[in-house]
């Protein structure tokens, strides 16, 4: 069974890695370039079930997005990535850079999906 992820960076080119990645693992993935944007789609798009997010953003950054995101689907799965952030909150994080072979595994830890 196939999952929909969205996938929140404000860098384009680590949104395809990230996006190449997460198709390979057989999901399918939407994506967004700001905090507002991924908003959007969440409200647009019910059948989302997981949220990837980079935190350091301009704007909302991925914390501020997902306790938004948690309060508008409470249900939604949530992994956040970051070069050089703490995590904060008790939200699964990915440090990037990162391989396929970690992002497998934690994917399939943190949401036991994909």
């Amino acid at each position: 069974m196939s999952h929909t992820v969205l996938v929140v960076d404000d860098d384009p080119a680590v949104l395809d890695v990230i996006i190449g990645m997460l198709e390979d693992l057989g999901c399918q993935v939407i994506s967004a370039q700001s905090g507002p944007e991924a908003l959007d789609r969440l409200e647009q798009n019910k059948e989302i079930s997981i949220l990837i997010t980079d935190i350091n953003m301009p704007g909302m950054d991925g914390h501020e997005l997902a306790e938004l995101a948690k309060r508008v689907r409470p249900e939604l799965k949530m992994l956040q990535l970051s070069g050089r952030e703490p995590r904060r909150g008790g939200l699964p994080m990915i440090r990037k850079p990162f391989s396929f072979e970690e992002l497998a595994d934690i994917m399939q830890r943190t949401t036991g999906i994909c």
